[in-house]
C-alpha cells in the first residue's frame, strides 16, 4: 500500500473517531458538528501538520552559520538520496532524539534536539540523520506527522467529550451519553494503536534506508543503542505523546505518557540493532 493511500485510510479512520464520538454525546446535531470538525482537521493536518509538530516542541529553524557541521552531514546525505536540502531544526530538549517532517520531500524538515548534538558522536549522528532523511525519500513523513496531529486532537476531543458525557452531554434523541463516554475512554486507545501499526514497520524500513545513505550501519546500531541507554531516562518537558511515533526512538514524556508507554509505537530496539549488524555481516 502507497503511502498516500495509507494516509486517506488514516484520515478516514482517525476521523470516523470524531464523528461517532459527537453522534453518541450529541445525536446528529452533534455528528454534524464532528463532520465539520474532523474535515477542518483534515485539511489542517495536511497543510499545517508540519508547523504544528515544530511548534509544539519549540523547534527553532537554525541557519548554516548556526550549525555548519549539521548542514554539512545533512547536505552530503541529501545529495546521495537525491533529495531537496531540508530545512534543519533544533529542539530545546535535553532529551536525546530526531525526527523529520513535512508534506512531502519539497517541504521536509529534520529536527534535532540539543540533547543528541552532545551525545552522539559525529557517524552517531550522521547515522540518525541518514534515518530521518530515510524516512523523507520514503515519504513517511506526511503520514506520521498526521498521525501524531490528529492522535494528539482525538486525545484532546476525548477528554472534552468525557467532560460532558459526565456532566450531562445533550439529550437531543438519538445521544447516548454512557456509550459516549465510553467511546471517549476508548478513541485514544484506538488512535494509539492505529498509529503503532503504521509507525513499526516504517522503522525498519527507515533504518535500512538511512544505513545505506551513510554508508555504516553499526554507527546507526550505535547511535540506536545510545538513544535506547539515555532517552527514557531523560522525559520530554514538551510536545505530546501522540506524536512519538515521529520520533527515532520511543520518547518519555514527563506528562501524559501512560499511553505511549502502553502501545509501543516503535519496533524493539534490539531487533533494529540487530537487522543493522546483519546488513554488516551480509
Amino acid at each position: 500500500m502507497t503511502s498516500q493511500l495509507k494516509t486517506i485510510l488514516l484520515l478516514g479512520i482517525l476521523s470516523a473517531f470524531v464523528v461517532m464520538l459527537g453522534g453518541l454525546l450529541g445525536g446528529r446535531g452533534g455528528m454534524i458538528f464532528a463532520l465539520g470538525l474532523a474535515l477542518v482537521m483534515n485539511l489542517g493536518s495536511f497543510w499545517y501538520s508540519d508547523k504544528i509538530v515544530l511548534s509544539m516542541y519549540h523547534a527553532r529553524e537554525t541557519a548554516y552559520e548556526d550549525a555548519p557541521y549539521l548542514h554539512d552531514i545533512v547536505a552530503k546525505l541529501a545529495q546521495r538520496a537525491q533529495l531537496p536540502m531540508p530545512r534543519i531544526y533544533i529542539v530545546p530538549e535535553e532529551t536525546p532524539n530526531a525526527f523529520a517532517t513535512g508534506r512531502d520531500p519539497e517541504h521536509a524538515a529534520v529536527a534535532v534536539t540539543e540533547g543528541i548534538l552532545r551525545l552522539l558522536t559525529p557517524e552517531q549522528l550522521a547515522g540518525v540523520l541518514a534515518h530521518e532523511m530515510g524516512h523523507v525519500r520514503n515519504r513517511d513523513i506526511l503520514i506520521q506527522t498526521i498521525a501524531g496531529v490528529m492522535g494528539s486532537a482525538i486525545v484532546t476531543l476525548a477528554n472534552i467529550f468525557q467532560f460532558t458525557a459526565i456532566f450531562g452531554g445533550n439529550r437531543e434523541e438519538g445521544s447516548n451519553p454512557l456509550a459516549g463516554l465510553v467511546m471517549a475512554l476508548l478513541a485514544p486507545i484506538a488512535a494509539s494503536l492505529v498509529q503503532m501499526a503504521i509507525s513499526r514497520s516504517r522503522e525498519y524500513l527507515a533504518d535500512e534506508t538511512g544505513a545505506a545513505l551513510c554508508g555504516d550501519p553499526l554507527a546507526l546500531a550505535g547511535a540506536l543503542e545510545e538513544l535506547g541507554r539515555v532517552s527514557g531516562q531523560i522525559p520530554m518537558q514538551s510536545g505530546n505523546p501522540s506524536t512519538a511515533q515521529m520520533f527515532i526512538v520511543q520518547p518519555a514524556f514527563a506528562v501524559g505518557d501512560n499511553l505511549s508507554r502502553l502501545f509501543s509505537t516503535h519496533p524493539p530496539l534490539t531487533e533494529r540493532i540487530a537487522r543493522l549488524r546483519a546488513m554488516v555481516r551480509a
